[in-house]
């Protein structure tokens, strides 16, 4: 096997597996939300049965309210998994208007299926890690158990040699293999209800969603205009004062390198400098536009080199196994540095972490500092600028700071840009 198949064997292990993770706590997570569900579908049961006795009717507002909170509950349970759903208009509480409301029925359908069928699929996706570790650590422990216990996560077999012990061990082997190639689409088969009956129905209103759009387009383009001020400015001020003294100083030298040796060589040494000055000042303005170490390193070793260079203790945690667009891999860069910058400046903190996770689509960016807290757009610290980065990509920001602290800065930004 070459090296270049020796690594994409390996690229291909590590993604199954951070994929088995991720469908693993998915599931698991919508096991949580399915539990209500049952629960909610049993008292909608209890509000049917008893409705012709005027029960039921009483119960009905509070079968609502819990309807609409778990689904309002769902979809936040699922975005924040990469799952983005466009949420309807708000449904009504009252039983007549709920009766006739396609969002209220939308929202039964999937409860249904949630309550049955995601209830199956998160259980198995909380027993299959479980059988998986106990089959196959078995043959480590079966001499420690009683000599009629079951040999088998399944109650299956009693081990009384070795070759019990190992039969356990490859149904251990069978789980882990369900688990890695089954995992990730039960936990989309899971999503599935709450993507087609969740989401805005085709009969919403959804000139919210165009109103937030068309503002996400013109702060795209004042971002853009800023930039480009920003870059001629740079320009302007730097680069170009620069070699503007370069020209001057280079003329003034060959004007005395006939009658003033000495003095021409300390023009052109000048000249020399004004160049290298020029020369880092355009190189700074390159690294503006798009920081050459993400191409080189990508966005994890890029994140990993801000870290070092802050004025405070910094800890990176990346797991981004994919290339994001370049665009949205520039404005995390940009997004963090800014935050380490404020940190180091004006928070006072100690230590800092910054996380960044890719998951569905979506890179999700959290910046948290141990310091004095109390961080505010209007306070000159660069976050007003931040935000509208992040909503030129129509990702979203989110900032905590309490005065004492912590601070924390959460960003998401959809991978595709």
């Amino acid at each position: 096997m070459t090296v270049v198949e020796g690594l994409s064997v390996r690229e291909t292990a590590v993604r199954t597996l951070r994929a088995a993770r991720a469908a693993t706590g998915q599931l698991v997570g919508g096991l949580g939300t399915a539990f209500q569900a049952l629960g909610v579908l049993l008292l909608s049961a209890v509000a049917a049965v008893t409705a012709p006795a005027g029960v039921g009717l009483l119960l009905a507002p509070l079968v609502l309210r819990a309807l609409h909170a778990l689904a309002r509950r769902e979809r936040e349970r699922l975005a924040r998994r990469g799952v983005d759903i466009v949420p309807p208009d708000p449904p009504p509480v009252r039983l007549r208007s709920a009766l006739a409301d396609p969002t209220t029925r939308r929202e039964l359908g999937w409860l249904v299926r949630h309550g049955t069928l995601g209830f199956l699929l998160g259980l198995l996706g909380l027993l299959l890690p479980l059988c998986a570790v106990r089959d196959g650590t078995f043959p480590l422990w079966w001499r420690l158990v009683p000599e009629d216990a079951t040999t088998t996560s399944i109650g299956v077999g009693t081990a009384h040699t070795w070759l019990d012990a190992v039969a356990a061990l490859l149904l251990g082997v069978g789980w882990t293999a369900i688990l890695l190639g089954l995992g990730p689409g039960m936990a989309r088969l899971q999503a599935a209800p709450a993507r087609r009956l969740l989401a805005a129905g085709p009969d919403t209103d959804l000139s919210l969603r165009v109103a937030e759009l068309t503002a996400t387009r013109a702060a795209a383009l004042d971002a853009h205009a800023t930039e480009l001020r920003r870059i001629e400015r740079s320009l302007h001020d730097g680069a170009q004062n620069r070699l503007v003294s370069v020209t001057v100083l280079l003329g003034a030298a060959r004007r005395m390198a006939a009658r003033d040796p000495a003095g021409a060589d300390e023009l052109l040494e000048r000249a020399q400098s004004a160049a290298e000055q020029a020369l880092a000042e355009l190189r700074s303005v390159a690294r503006g536009i798009l920081p050459p170490v993400l191409a080189d390193r990508g966005l994890a070793g890029a994140l990993s080199g801000l870290a070092a260079d802050c004025g405070v203790s910094c800890r990176v945690e990346a797991d981004v196994p994919e290339r994001c667009a370049a665009a949205v891999e520039a404005t995390a860069y940009f997004v963090v540095a800014e935050a380490l910058t404020n940190v180091a400046k004006h928070s006072g903190a100690g230590r800092a972490s910054v996380t960044a996770r890719a998951r569905g689509g979506r890179l999700r960016l959290r910046v948290e500092d141990d310091g004095r807290g109390g961080a505010d757009e209007d306070g000159g610290s660069g976050l007003t600028g931040i935000r509208r980065r992040v909503a030129a990509l129509d990702g979203t920001l989110r900032l905590t700071s309490p005065p004492g602290g912590p601070t924390v800065l959460e960003v998401d930004l959809p991978c595709g840009g």
